[in-house]
């Protein structure tokens, strides 16, 4: 039987600068080193899309808002939205931008494209059980089927969730 080699790794969506994904792939791994598996991308109930959602063995559920530049931080009157569905709330940037410019109320992750680092923790605000478990499913759904659309992609799909 022959074997066929897939690709884990879909194609950039654009949305992102360099800066972003550079951002976003150093917080990834800085995450699964905590044992955390992450979605970027992932929309929530409330109609936004979260830069990355974080999820534990223990269920914890962590949403990551990435900013890649003062001005990008500046334009965005919607992190506050993303609160109500997480247990904690983080920006993650790159080194060059000041910490004292992001909000008081969420945890600073600084990052660049091969690591992160925690500059401040998080305030913890424990998810309702109802609310838990929508983003939970919400989560595994969207892992799932972005893999079967790199295994086949002529598949059938379901673009609610990805």
């Amino acid at each position: 039987m022959e074997s066929i080699a897939v690709n884990l790794m879909p194609p950039p969506d654009g949305r992102q600068s360099q800066t972003a994904l550079a951002v976003a792939r150093g917080t990834s791994r800085w995450l699964g080193s905590l044992g955390f598996s992450c979605i970027s991308e992932l929309p929530l109930p409330s109609g936004r899309r979260a830069d990355l959602v974080a999820l534990n063995g223990r269920g914890d559920l962590w949403i990551i808002e990435i900013k890649s530049s003062v001005e990008d931080l500046r334009a965005d009157h919607k992190w506050q939205d993303y609160r109500a569905h997480c247990d904690r709330l983080f920006f993650a940037f790159p080194q060059d931008l000041p910490c004292e410019i992001f909000p008081a109320e969420t945890g600073l992750i600084v990052a660049d494209a091969y690591g992160a680092h925690l500059h401040c923790e998080a305030p913890e605000h424990r998810l309702p059980a109802p609310t838990r478990k929508l983003m939970t499913v919400r989560f595994g759904m969207a892992a799932a089927q972005r893999i079967n659309r790199l295994i086949d992609p002529q598949g059938c799909t379901f673009d609610d969730l990805v």
